[in-house]
This record gives structure tokens, sequence and C-alpha cells, in this order.
């Protein structure tokens, strides 16, 4: 899978990758490694540079001293450079498919056509909203009041291992669109795509220090960068644990964060639904083998209905492929870690011992080895079951029924978590009423997935702080100012 050029470098599917940390415009070794494997098959990729206090205040520092050129640069030149960047993404969508596809498992095809795409649209997206970005002056009393958005300085980035450059880009291209500049700190699990984008960055030319990526764990690195005072905002996407540290972290310095934590969501099917429908998007809830924090995982069925959705969706799921990622015949690929899959297996070992009956799947894929987990729909679960309270974050759903509308909110709400709901039903009245209810982020109805970067995303209850998208994201990776003018008072020179 990699081989090695020298220290520094290696082959990853034919591209070459830096191993080392890119801080202040140049790559930076740390004298401690950790080990990068494939997902596909356990094969090492590479030794990745472990960085941790020293490299992570270098990287601030240099954040810092790059902060006040970039912010005073023109939004025009500042958009130009991000569209350079979306240019260097688009000449590359080969080669970061293929990285990203050896480094955390995900479907060739999908990085191919959808991702990477969207990876270049995030700088493009937020390069233009820039250029339009503005409120309209108003009057007070004969004052006038002018709104502004002021870069805010140094941004802390930490972004998850399920879509890595995807998700680092959705929050790297509008915190410098902002005016900002950034730290990236990419999950130890999947490292190697925002190292690529190092170098795609520096080639648009976007200045030394205005992107730095810090590599490391996040006990280590990514601990040493949230409690930096001089870190202005903090961006994370991840679990609830870790988002805890973070909180602590930035409250010490009463520094913003934007949290995205997770979900439970549930997909509800009501009996005058589409069935052909929800079970063509039930079955897709095992896109990127379940590691999608969007995934309606909880299947939520009319009772009237059940056994003929069953029936469907056991027969559509058969035709899912297992295997080789690469392969564009591939349905569903690994999971990222042999760690990960334990954590799965061990959700399902447990609620099958409480009395969960496994419709299909249940356990790993044997016959691919240790990474692959069969996709598991579960029954006969209680409303308060672990397997359906807690984020799997894997190829499992569970399947409850429910009466009447008031049971099916009741079963909807029911956790801890609001990221987002999947609604299906053919009465419109029915869907005003039920959306208005549910508590998510994002609600979809007879649809799913549908996402407008200029729509505003985040979770609610565990599932997040903050929303991002659109002007919300410059409302978190700026200083919102307003400017109060009399109409009198200038002194006349000259």
């Amino acid at each position: 899978m990699s081989e090695r050029h020298d220290r520094a470098v290696v082959t990853v599917a034919g591209v070459a990758v830096d191993t080392r940390h890119w801080i202040d415009g140049r790559r930076v070794a740390s004298s401690a490694t950790f080990p990068d494997a494939s997902p596909m098959d356990g094969a090492p990729l590479a030794e990745i540079a472990r960085g941790g206090a020293a490299e992570a205040s270098a990287a601030v520092t240099a954040a810092r001293a790059a902060f006040p050129g970039w912010a005073a640069t023109g939004r025009e030149e500042r958009a130009r450079i991000l569209h350079a960047i979306a240019d260097g993404v688009d000449k590359r969508t080969e080669e970061l498919a293929a990285v990203e596809t050896a480094d955390n498992g995900a479907l060739l095809r999908s990085h191919r056509r959808g991702v990477m795409p969207r990876v270049a649209h995030n700088f493009r997206f937020f390069a233009d909203w820039l250029l339009t970005l503005g409120h309209e002056d108003f009057e007070t009393r004969g004052h006038s009041n002018h709104v502004s958005w002021d870069p805010a300085g140094v941004c802390a980035l930490i972004t998850p291992w399920n879509a890595p450059l995807m998700l680092a880009t959705w929050k790297v291209a509008p915190a410098l669109a902002a005016g900002n500049t950034v730290v990236l700190k990419p999950a130890e699990w999947s490292p190697l795509t925002a190292s690529l984008l190092a170098d795609i960055a520096a080639e648009a030319g976007l200045p030394a220090g205005v992107l730095n990526v810090l590599q490391g764990y996040g006990e280590e690195a990514g601990a040493a960068l949230v409690s930096d005072p001089r870190v202005a905002r903090i961006s994370f996407t991840g679990s609830v644990p870790t988002a805890r540290h973070i909180a602590g972290a930035a409250a010490a310095n009463l520094v913003p964060v934007s949290l995205e934590l997770g979900g439970k969501s549930p997909l509800l099917v009501f009996a005058d639904a589409d069935l052909d429908l929800a079970v063509e998007l039930a079955v897709e809830q095992y896109d990127n083998a379940g590691q999608v924090c969007l995934a309606g995982t909880r299947l939520l069925v009319e009772s009237s209905v059940a056994e003929e959705f069953t029936r469907r969706f056991v027969e559509k799921a058969a035709t899912l492929r297992q295997g080789d990622p690469r392969d564009e015949a591939t349905g569903i690929g690994p999971n990222i870690h042999p760690d990960h899959v334990a954590r799965i297996d061990g959700f399902v070992q447990r609620a099958l011992a409480c009395g969960a009956r496994a419709v299909i799947g249940g356990g790993p894929n044997t016959e691919l080895g240790g990474f692959y987990y069969l996709p598991t729909l579960l029954t006969d679960v209680a409303p308060d079951a672990e397997i359906v309270t807690e984020e799997v974050f894997g190829p499992v759903l569970t399947l409850q029924t429910f009466d009447t509308e008031e049971e099916a909110l009741t079963l909807a709400n029911g956790t801890r978590f609001g990221l987002a709901a999947t609604l299906l039903t053919g009465d419109q009245e029915r869907a005003d009423r039920v959306t208005r209810q549910l508590v998510a982020g994002t609600v979809w109805v007879n649809c799913f997935f549908v996402r407008d970067l200029q729509a505003p995303f985040g979770g609610s209850r565990q599932s997040g702080i903050g929303r991002e998208g659109g002007t919300w994201s410059f409302d978190f990776y700026c200083d919102v100012k307003n400017t109060v003018t009399a109409p009198k008072g200038f002194a006349h020179h000259g």
C-alpha cells in the first residue's frame, strides 16, 4: 500500500504524501511518530509526525504572526486565493480520492464523484459568500448603523476521521475567507489528505502561516492546541466526551466554540409514506459503513406497515455488496479501525444479550477480516435500551414500531441527541405538525442528505453547540461589529 521515499515522505496509492507537520510554510518533523494503517486490509501506510505541546505552540505562533497580514488582505484577494485552492483540489481529485480511500476506507467512487468535488465547492462557496457578505445600514434617531465582520484571530480546527478532507475544509474555508489564520488538527486515524491540502494551499499562493497542519493525538497535540490562550476560535467535530474536555479548555480562556457532536437520529416512516422510497432511504443509512453523524440509525415505522417495510428492507439490504472500497461494485466498505469495530460489536452483542433480535447481520464479516462489519438491523429493543440511545457509529440500525403520531414523536425525541431527523409521509399537514415538534438541527421530509452550504448546520441537545453555514459561519469566525455614526459632528479640514 505504501512505500518509503525517505524518513518524511511516503507513497500512498501512487501519491507522494509528506508525513510531517506544516507550520509557517514549511515541513516540521517531530522526535516521535505514530502509525497510520489502511482500514482496507490493515496494511501500514506511514509513520506520522507525533506533535505535542511544542509543535502546537509553534503552529499557533506562526498563525498569530501571519494574522495581521491576512486579515488586512482585501476580500477580493482572499476570495481569489480560495478559488485557486479549489482549482488545485479539482486538479488533484483522483489523487486525493485514492489517498483518502486508502486512509479511511470510504468508497473510492464516492470520493471521486461526490466528496472531493464537495471539498472544492467548500472553498468556492465561502469565497463567493464573502464577496456578498453584508447587512443593510439602518438608522436610529438619525444615526447610521453599519454592521461589519472583523476577523477574530487564530482558529483551532479539530476534525474527524469519517470524512477527513471534506469536513476539514468545511471549517478551513470559512475561517480563511473571514480573514483568520488556522491551525488544523486532523484525526490521527486519517491524517493524510490534510497534509496534501497544505501542499495545495501553498501552491495556490496562501501566505506562510495562514494555514498550519498539526499532526498528532488528541490528548497531546489537540489538548495543547485548544488550551493555548492565543487561540480565538475553536471548532470541533467528534464525540461528546472529547467535546467536554475542549469546552473546559475553551471556558478557561473564554474562547467561543462550535461543536458538532454526532447523533442518534430517527427515520420515521408513517403508513401513508411511499414505502419504496422509505426503504431506499433506510438502506442508505449504511453509507460509509454507518460512519455518518447524520445517519438515521433509529428506524421508527408505523405498526400497520412494519412487516411489509421490514420485508422490503431485507431484500434491498441483501443487494449491498461488502468489500474492497476501490471496487465500483462495492456498496459498503470497512470500518476505520479494529478498535472501532470492537466498539461496534460490543454494542450489538450487549443488545442481543438483552433480548434484541438481529434481522440481518449481527457481527463482523468473518470472510473479509477484522475491519468489516456486517450491515445489521436489530428489532425487539426497548425504548431506553443502550442500542437506541447511544451513538454506535457503524452499520447498525434498529427498528421500532409505533401506533400514533404522539408515540412516534416520543420515540423520535427520546434520546439526549438532536442532530437530524428524516420523516416520510404522504400527508403535508402531518409533515408540518411533526417537523415542528422534532428536536433536530436538520429535518429532511421525504428525502435525505440534501445539503446546501447556505443553510445552518448544527445540533440540538448534546449533538452540539452553534450553527455554521452561510452567514452563520462568518458570525462564528468573526467578531461582528456595529458602528453607529452621528449625522453631524465631523470637523471639516482643508
